[in-house]
C-alpha cells in the first residue's frame, strides 16, 4: 500500500486487523480463511488487498503486531506505574490473570508458526515487545530506587533483563502444561528477590 493513510483509512485498516484478530482467536491460525476475515469486518477482497497487498502473510504480520501491542496493554495501567511494592503485587496479579485466561493457546505464538519467524518483520515484533516489556520493568526498579526503596548500586538492565526471562520461562511451561505454577512462581521469586534489597523507609 503506497502513500499516508487518511484518519478514515487507518480506522478501517484497525478495524480489519482487530476483527481479523478476533477470528483467529476463535478459530486458529490454520484454519481461518481470507473469507472468515472478510465477513468478521464486513470488508471486500479489493478493500483488504487495498489495506494488504501481499496479502493473507501481510494482514498476519499486522495482525501479530496487534497481539504484541496487547501483551503490554492488558498489563496496564500497573506495568506503567510500578512504583511501589503494592504496585509490583498488584502488576503481578494482572499478569498471572492474563496468561492463566489466554491458557494453553498463544495466538502470538500461532501466528508466528504460520508466517514464519523469517519473515520480514516478525522477528522485529518480538525484538521490539521484548525491549519495551524489559524497558518498562527497568523503568519500574528505577523508579524505586528514585524513592530511596531500593540500593542505588543494583544493576538496573539486568535485574529486569533476569525477570522477564524469568515470565517468558514460566509462560513457555504454562502454554506445554496449561498450568500457570510455574509462572507464578517466577514473578513471586522475581519480586521478592527485589524486596530483600529494600532500603527501610522510616
Amino acid at each position: 500500500m503506497r502513500g499516508e493513510l487518511t484518519a478514515k483509512g487507518k480506522a478501517t485498516r484497525s478495524r480489519i486487523v482487530e476483527g481479523a484478530a478476533a477470528v483467529l482467536r476463535e478459530k486458529g491460525v490454520t484454519a481461518v480463511t481470507l473469507e472468515d476475515i472478510m465477513a468478521r469486518t464486513s470488508t471486500s477482497k479489493s478493500q483488504l488487498f487495498h489495506y494488504f497487498p501481499a496479502g493473507k502473510d501481510a494482514l498476519l504480520l499486522a495482525v501479530a503486531q496487534f497481539e504484541a501491542d496487547q501483551v503490554l496493554e492488558d498489563q496496564q495501567p500497573y506495568l506503567g506505574r510500578l512504583d511501589s511494592w503494592e504496585a509490583w503485587e498488584r502488576w503481578r496479579d494482572v499478569v498471572i490473570k492474563r496468561y492463566e485466561t489466554q491458557g494453553d493457546e498463544c495466538p502470538l505464538g500461532s501466528l508466528f508458526f504460520q508466517i514464519g519467524r523469517s519473515t520480514p518483520g516478525a522477528r522485529a515484533i518480538v525484538v521490539e515487545l521484548l525491549r519495551r516489556w524489559q524497558q518498562s520493568l527497568a523503568i519500574g526498579i528505577r523508579s524505586l530506587q528514585e524513592t530511596g526503596q531500593l540500593p542505588a548500586e543494583i544493576d538496573v538492565d539486568t535485574r529486569a533483563a533476569a525477570l522477564l526471562a524469568a515470565i517468558q520461562g514460566g509462560v513457555s511451561i504454562l502454554l506445554s502444561t496449561g498450568q500457570a505454577t510455574h509462572l507464578r512462581a517466577a514473578l513471586d521469586q522475581g519480586i521478592a528477590d527485589l524486596r530483600r534489597m529494600a532500603i527501610a523507609v522510616p
